[in-house]
């Protein structure tokens, strides 16, 4: 018995041999038991995926290949996207569209068969908007959320600030159960002042008002981890910029893209990134990188 490249080779088998053959099976089993498995998760706004799709979106599966794929503001139901677009090559694709047309909606692209999908958060008026959906896999579950921009008026700040405590109350509650949960998305709010370039200038806009600063904190102080500023700790980088100033061509922008995962699965995080170089829309993608056992 000979080994060539990890690859066992019987030339013959003696009765010498056995015992030694019974070793190396064992050993076999054992490493397959404990090999590791890495999943690369990718989020993504992509401010309309149809016009994304024209600025080259396909690409980023193919060229990253991320095991999941959370994207939001869709702006689109699914039978109003290309067959390419609901099912690119390895992946399949689970959607959940606004009422509105042309309006919100997220979805997320997987490799891997999800074991339960979840689109509502059980209040009428947030679910109406298409902002959620839950996959729940082996190790864990994804969730992929499209937090309400406040920018637009008082009403819409409250609305935002009632959907940001429901969805803390939704969590917490499943967490007693899934242990191990990540969620994702566009949270709409820059969390310290190295979260955005012009934070003085930017102190009374939603996005980073004290209330929706807060809400982050009480979010962190209930054991969920920002990936990426807790592998970070004084990286600088945006998640999105304003289209109508081109801000990105000078840096000018905002981390309002997150992945939070609970305290439960923080030793499962091997990194955390943004992809700034990547184009298509006014946000890039954000991600990270899980390990288990």
């Amino acid at each position: 018995m000979t080994a060539r490249k990890g690859i066992l080779v019987r030339h013959e088998c003696r009765h010498g041999d056995l015992p030694l053959l019974i070793v190396i099976l064992g050993e076999i089993r054992e490493k397959v038991r404990t090999m590791s498995r890495t999943i690369r998760i990718l989020s993504w706004n992509v401010n309309g995926i149809r016009a994304a799709a024209k600025k080259g979106f396909l690409e980023l599966p193919a060229s990253e290949s991320p095991d999941i794929l959370c994207i939001q503001e869709t702006k689109a139901r699914p039978e109003q996207v290309t067959k390419a677009l609901l099912s690119p090559p390895g992946y399949a694709s689970f959607w959940n569209a606004a009422q509105k047309k042309g309006y919100s909606g997220v979805a997320v692209y997987t490799k891997e068969t999800p074991i339960h999908v979840e689109t509502s958060l059980g209040v009428r008026k947030f679910d109406e908007e298409g902002r959620f959906i839950r996959l729940d896999f082996k190790e864990f579950s994804v969730i992929n959320v499209y937090f309400p921009n406040g920018k637009m008026n008082a009403e819409r700040l409250r609305f935002k600030m009632e959907f940001y405590e429901t969805f803390l109350d939704y969590v917490q509650d499943l967490r007693a159960t899934i242990p191990r949960l990540c969620f994702l998305g566009d949270v709409n709010t820059a969390h310290r002042e190295m979260d955005l370039a012009r934070p003085k200038e930017n102190s009374n806009v939603s996005g980073f008002l004290p209330e929706e600063r807060e809400w982050i904190d009480k979010v962190v102080a209930a054991g969920y981890v920002d990936t990426f500023r807790d592998l970070n700790k004084d990286l600088v980088q945006y998640s999105w910029w304003d289209l109508k100033s081109r801000a990105r061509e000078r840096n000018v922008g905002w981390r309002i893209d997150y992945v939070f995962v609970t305290a439960e699965m923080r030793d499962a995080v091997k990194n955390a990134f943004i992809l700034t170089d990547v184009m298509g829309s006014d946000h890039c993608p954000v991600g990270v990188e899980l390990e288990f056992s």
